[in-house]
This record gives C-alpha cells, structure tokens and sequence, in this order.
C-alpha cells in the first residue's frame, strides 16, 4: 500500500466520482480506477458500490477513509519536518478552529501571517469544539483553535483571546424591558441553541447551572449546527439564544436582536496542541504573531 493509492482513495471517497478525483489530483481516468482496483483486490474487500455510474462506500470504505486520512495527515506533518528547515519557506500548517472563531476572530491573524510568509500554506477546517479537540488529538490538525478550555491530558491548551456571551431575542420578545430574568423565566422560555459539542452551547449550559436551572427543563425548540442559523432564527422571532458577542454585534446594531438583562461570563478562547507530537516552527510563528497583536475584544 503506498500514500499514492491513499491520496487517490481519499479523492474518490470524498468526490464520490472516479473522474473528478482524477481531475483533482492530475491523473488519467485509468490511473485513479487502477489504484482503487489494486487496493481491493490486494486485501479482497470492496470499498466502493458501484450503481450505474455512480458510486459509494461500502462499510469497510467508510472505515477505511478515517484511516486513510490519519495516515495522509501524519504523512504531510512529516514532509513538513523535512521541507521547514528553509526559515518557513515552505510549507503546510493544518489549522482547526471553532466556528465563532473561525468566522470573527481567526482571519485578520491568518491574514496577517501569509502578508508575513507567502510561501506558508495554512488549511484551515471548521468545526465545533469537540470536533476540534478530536482533530488535534488524532493529529489531523496541528493547532486548534476552541471556545473554552478542553481539559485532557493529551492537550497544552493557552488562553489567546477573551470573548462575551450574550442572551439576545427579537425585537417583540415579551422578556424585553424585564429589569431581571428569573430561573423560571429560563425555564419557561422558548431557546434555539447552537448543538451539543459546540463552545457556545457548554458556557452557556455552565452558566445555567450556576444560576440552579437544571439543563433537562429548558425548552429547546431548535439545535442548529452554526451561530448565522441561529442568529437568523432568533431574528425571525423564535425564541431567545445565548450567542457570542463579536456575533451579535451586527444585529444588534441593526436593531434585528436585542439584549436581554441575563449576566453571562466572559470566555477564553484557548489554542490546543498535543503535547507529544512535534512542535513546528509554523505554528509557533503563527501563535507568536497573534500573541503580539493588540486583542479586539467585542462587548455589549
């Protein structure tokens, strides 16, 4: 089995289509076709279903894509072992992020590091916080950026950034105008929150308890999987939510959400990095410019 094969697996589980893996990776038709054949005739397992013209992975396929990307993953941290050695020249830095910070806060720091290092390629996934710790730990990502801290012993996690949470509603929601909201308030109200795994949801659940409100009594109308989701739900009129300041900011303004009087905590945004896998002069580069650049902390 060799990474090429991997490479093209990969390609054609992801597109679900022969052909355009062979675009995407500057191959003949046939070449793609072949590798996929030589993998499962050579271990006598079926990857792919194949209807028609279309195609699909099998069970082993599906088991077989996680691995494969495991492997391309710690293949490409070790080209870039070899390829930095060129005072960050080149090479490849995998970035996975949250989505508040991904959208808000992340981009003016990887901007400003490619204005630094052109010749640096950041990859940047998104994803909600459990899935970042998860990335970070399998070695898919170098650095993960999340909404609160992760606890693990498999992790050095630092604080590079503080965030406000927000309760905001609709323009017509009954709770504006209230001096205080009570726990029954809370319980009797009508939420539409980010998923489970996500930064937002776990502050906003902590503060709940700390406020003696039991986190099985409060009506979840929607879980959605990303803050302009939510946002664009709250603003319609459906419920409240507990959202990130820095993505509030542009509703409020506009006058289409509107705070309400129940105190959150402020929240760190922490970077992970595993603490046995290699630590690249890349991703310090990247983490000693953020640290040096002035904070932009968005509050009510």
């Amino acid at each position: 089995m060799t990474l090429e094969q991997l490479r093209i697996f990969v390609a054609v589980a992801e597109r679900q289509h022969v052909t355009q893996a062979a675009n995407a990776l500057n191959l003949a038709q046939s070449a793609a076709s072949h590798a996929i054949s030589t993998l499962e005739a050579q271990y006598d397992t079926k990857l792919f279903d194949r209807v028609g013209r279309r195609i699909s992975l099998t069970e082993a396929g599906q088991v077989f894509l996680e691995e494969a990307r495991a492997v391309l993953a710690r293949a490409e941290a070790a080209e870039l072992t070899l390829s930095e050695f060129g005072n960050l020249k080149r090479g490849t830095l995998m970035v996975q992020a949250s989505q508040t910070i991904a959208s808000y806060w992340l981009p003016r720091h990887l901007v400003a590091f490619r204005r630094a290092y052109p010749q640096i390629q950041i990859r940047l996934a998104i994803d909600n916080t459990a899935q970042v710790a998860a990335a970070v730990e399998s070695g898919e990502a170098e650095l993960g950026f999340v909404e609160g801290a992760v606890e693990s012993e498999h992790f050095i996690s630092t604080p590079v950034a503080r965030d406000q949470m927000l309760v905001v509603v609709g323009p017509d929601h009954p709770w504006l105008g209230r001096p205080n909201l009570t726990a029954q308030d809370l319980i009797e109200g009508e939420w539409v929150l980010r998923e489970q795994g996500s930064g937002t949801r776990s502050v906003f659940e902590e503060a709940l308890i700390q406020f003696g409100v039991a986190l099985d009594s409060l009506r979840v109308l929607l879980e959605l999987p990303s803050n302009e989701a939510v946002r664009s739900a709250v603003e319609a009129g459906f419920g409240a939510t507990a959202i990130s300041a820095t993505v509030a900011a542009p509703s409020l303004e506009a006058e289409l959400l509107c705070q309400v009087s129940f105190a959150l905590p402020e929240r760190a945004f922490h970077v992970l990095r595993h603490r046995r896998r290699y630590r690249s002069r890349v991703a310090d580069a990247l983490l000693a410019m953020i640290a040096h650049t002035p904070a932009i902390n968005v509050r009510n």
